[in-house]
Parts: structure tokens; sequence; C-alpha cells
């Protein structure tokens, strides 16, 4: 066994001192990475101060009406959002739950001001940055139910702007 070794070795160094072409192999590329559902759903929602429609469509409070949200304490008294739902609405986006703070808030897309519901189809993780993001949103919700109040804006119009895209919203009231 060991000659057929030095025979092989003595053939491979002839050869190249022979000046015979060698026909080197040709590099093999790295596999490229392969993007997890969960980092594309973290860098989409990175960048989207929108949420995904079909997760988060928006929900009111059945029947609820303008005098129930403009009465002081309204949206202490129905908040009830439990840890559950947070781990499962950040799943629902690739999102692993807690996140650090400040990134993000679970925030209602009708807010609870508005008569904005706690269920899972109205909740979203939505991004502080890039702004606008949920310290904007919050300005806006603001706005929108200080009017709702006075009697500007009637509270299904509201609900339905702010479900609509939200961020168009800002842009038209509150954007320099």
């Amino acid at each position: 066994m060991r000659a057929f070794g030095v025979v092989l070795l003595a053939l491979v160094l002839a050869g190249c001192a022979s000046g015979a072409a060698v026909t080197p192999t040709p590099p093999v590329a790295p596999p490229a990475p392969v993007a997890t559902a969960t980092a594309i759903a973290a860098a989409v929602l990175a960048t989207a101060a929108l949420p995904n429609p079909k997760l988060t469509p928006g929900e009111v409070f059945p029947g609820v009406a303008a005098a129930q949200v403009c009465t002081s304490g309204y949206s202490g008294s129905v908040r009830n959002v439990l840890r559950e739902q947070y781990v499962a609405v950040y799943a629902e986006y690739g999102l692993a739950y807690p996140q650090p703070p400040g990134a993000y808030e679970l925030d209602h897309l009708i807010p609870l001001e508005l008569g904005g519901d706690n269920a899972n189809a109205n909740l979203w993780p939505e991004p502080a940055a890039p702004a606008p993001g949920f310290h904007q949103k919050d300005e806006l919700e603001n706005l929108l139910h200080s009017r709702v109040c006075s009697g500007q804006l009637p509270l299904a119009d509201a609900q339905r702007t702010i479900a609509s895209d939200w961020l168009a919203l800002y842009r038209q009231y509150l954007q320099p």
C-alpha cells in the first residue's frame, strides 16, 4: 500500500515538473444565506408604519358611542390586553416578545379612546422608528379624540379613517 502512495506522489510531481497543464477546480460559491420568515417579517416591520391588514384589520367595541369614549377615564376602564395576547400578536408578526424597551408598542390600530377593542384583530407591534412611529400615532389619536369629543368629527369616521391608513391621516393633520 505504501508503494502505491509513493508511485502516486511521484506521478503527481512528475506532472507538475513537466509543465503539464493542471485544470484547477472552479471555486464553489458559499451557499446564499437563507432568510427565515422571522427575519423577513422583522425587516419588513422595521420599515413599515402600517400593520398587515390581514392580521390587524381593526376592531371596535360593539355599540360604543362618542358619549362613552369622551367620558373621562373611559380608555383606562376598558383597557385589558393580556400577556398572552402580546406573545401571540408579536409572533403573528414574526417577532419574539418582549423586544428591547422602546422599540415597539403593542398598539391598538383603532385606539381605545376612539372605541377600539382589545381583540388581537385590533393589535399590532408598532415600531417607534422610523418616524412616524407609535409616538406620532399617539399624537394623531389625541387629535382625533379631541375632534370627536368636540363634535367636529363623527366617531365612525374617525374609526374608519385611522384603521384604513393612519399614516396618511397623520401626514394630513400633523406632519410639518
